[in-house]
């Protein structure tokens, strides 16, 4: 009797141990192949987003190849290296296009593409992933609306430090009503993006 019993403990257990190896090994396998479809989407984005950011008639070299890698910064949001796109004519930097993250976000983190050129001005700006709500806080995207372009030729010195907020806090930059975090995540980022090329710019516009 003892026997049975323990024989049916035995057996019991090791379905279980059996079903939580199984269960560990998809939940590991369905998150890599998650992980990866994240990045490879986040990379095709980049690369049709680059040339909204500056335009193609600016520069002569290839975007995509001449880059430079940049440490995790808190001005940037980056929790790992990450490549600074550089544009070039006459074989001179002349603008430069940085990934920042907007961790703020209504939903999570928010990726964008920031273009600043010599002069400190931004070029463009370009939202490339985020989770916020369709229909709502969606309109960051420039295939919803045209307000990712506020940033268009805006510098630290055409907008000071107060004036970088939506308007409802005091500052410059439209927002839609009921979707206020989102656009000020953004335009915090961005700001911030704007003082790490500041303090960077020797070695980011290097020829």
């Amino acid at each position: 009797m003892f026997k049975d019993h323990f024989k049916k403990m035995s057996i019991t257990a090791t379905s279980m141990i059996i079903f939580a190896l199984t269960a560990s090994t998809a939940l590991s396998i369905f998150y890599l192949i998650t992980k990866s479809s994240i990045e490879e989407s986040d990379a095709k984005a980049k690369r049709i987003f680059l040339n909204q950011v500056i335009p193609a008639d600016l520069y002569e070299n290839n975007l995509a190849k001449d880059t430079i890698s940049i440490e995790p910064s808190p001005f940037l949001g980056n929790k790992k290296n990450i490549d600074v796109y550089r544009a070039k004519k006459n074989n001179q930097v002349i603008a430069v296009i940085i990934e920042a993250v907007a961790p703020d976000g209504y939903s999570g983190e928010i990726k964008t593409l920031v273009g600043i050129d010599q002069d400190d001005k931004i070029l463009g700006v370009r939202v490339i992933s985020h989770k916020e709500t369709p229909g709502l806080g969606d309109y960051i995207e420039i295939e919803k609306s045209q307000w990712i372009k506020n940033f268009n030729l805006t510098s630290l010195d055409k907008v000071n430090e107060k004036q970088w907020a939506v308007k409802k806090d005091g500052g410059d930059f439209d927002y839609v009503s009921g979707a206020t975090i989102t656009p000020r995540a953004i335009v915090k980022s961005t700001y911030k993006c704007l003082l790490y090329t500041k303090e960077n710019k020797k070695r980011l516009f290097a020829s």
